[in-house]
């Protein structure tokens, strides 16, 4: 386990995200709906979630399971501790950064994230972290939004809006190969899908959905 990056809690960005991710989680769940049900399917009863925030990816998650928590940012906790309850998963939180996971090397069988790597410093490092975490035949599953193609109209609008847009959501970028970062992170296999979406969230319609085995 590595030193992690500094990860400062912003009172104001903080509360705003675990408001908005709050207010807004069915209607951004409908549109990966699909997506999560086929990469989150069979899981086992205790998986590892990097980033969960409020805890969207609970209903995907079979009662009477069990979720390690990795988030540092306090004020998802109490948010993503009420919709455990409320799931019937048993929720264990720890308030590390995903770069450097406070877990034995091969202890899980399954990690999941979405919309993660978009908002670390360094995606490759949090990807080589679930790596060192899973087990041998572990599986990793994830959703991410990701750059569009090079000199596309969606491609320019990502860029135009990368600034606020990464104020406002705690780092997050819309310019990044996030495929091409789990490909080379040295995984036994790789599955990836990529597709865009319709959503008024527009700079995230580009998306990635898929699994590796560790």
């Amino acid at each position: 386990m590595g030193t992690s990056a500094t990860f400062e809690p912003h009172p104001v960005r903080g509360r705003f995200n675990a408001g908005f991710f709050t207010a807004f989680d069915r209607p951004i769940d409908q549109l990966s709906r699909d997506r999560k049900r086929k990469i989150f399917s069979d899981l086992p009863p205790e998986v590892v979630e990097v980033g969960p925030g409020v805890g969207a990816n609970l209903r995907y998650l079979p009662p009477g399971g069990r979720m390690i928590a990795i988030e540092p940012n306090p004020y998802m906790h109490a948010g993503l501790r009420k919709r455990a309850a409320r799931r019937g998963v048993d929720v264990e939180i720890r308030g590390v950064t995903g770069d450097a996971i406070d877990l034995d090397d091969q202890s899980a069988d399954a990690v999941i994230s979405s919309l993660l790597l978009c908002t670390v410093a360094d995606p490759e490092r949090v990807v080589g972290e679930i790596r060192r975490v899973l087990r041998p035949g572990g599986r990793y599953a994830f959703l991410e939004h990701v750059a569009a193609p090079e000199g596309t109209r969606l491609r320019r609008i990502q860029h135009a809006v990368r600034r606020p847009w990464a104020w406002v959501f705690e780092g997050c970028s819309c310019e990044r190969d996030l495929a091409a970062v789990i490909g080379a992170a040295g995984f036994a296999s790789v599955q990836i899908d990529r597709y865009s979406v319709r959503s008024p969230f527009v700079p995230a319609s580009t998306q990635i959905a898929g699994w590796a085995i560790a």
